[in-house]
């Protein structure tokens, strides 16, 4: 029985690890961005809680919106 658990828990991290990398380097470079752009669509900080705080989601859809084209 414990094999099992130990083979299941080492099958969920082999799942869980790509995305936890993607996740990170994705926000690593969105605010690195956000540091040196000036001007966003919207206030700027709530750009920075959106990156941090909305995993996977949040640094993309702050290079989908929240960059300000000029």
């Amino acid at each position: 029985m414990n094999e099992i658990i130990a083979e299941l828990e080492q099958m969920n991290l082999a799942v869980i690890l790509p995305f936890f990398i993607i996740q990170l380097i994705l926000m690593v470079i969105a605010l690195v961005d956000w540091f040196k752009i000036e001007k966003t669509n919207g206030p700027k900080w709530m750009w920075l809680f959106i990156i941090v705080l909305v995993n996977i989601i949040g640094p993309i859809l702050y290079f989908v919106i929240g960059r300000r084209q000029e």
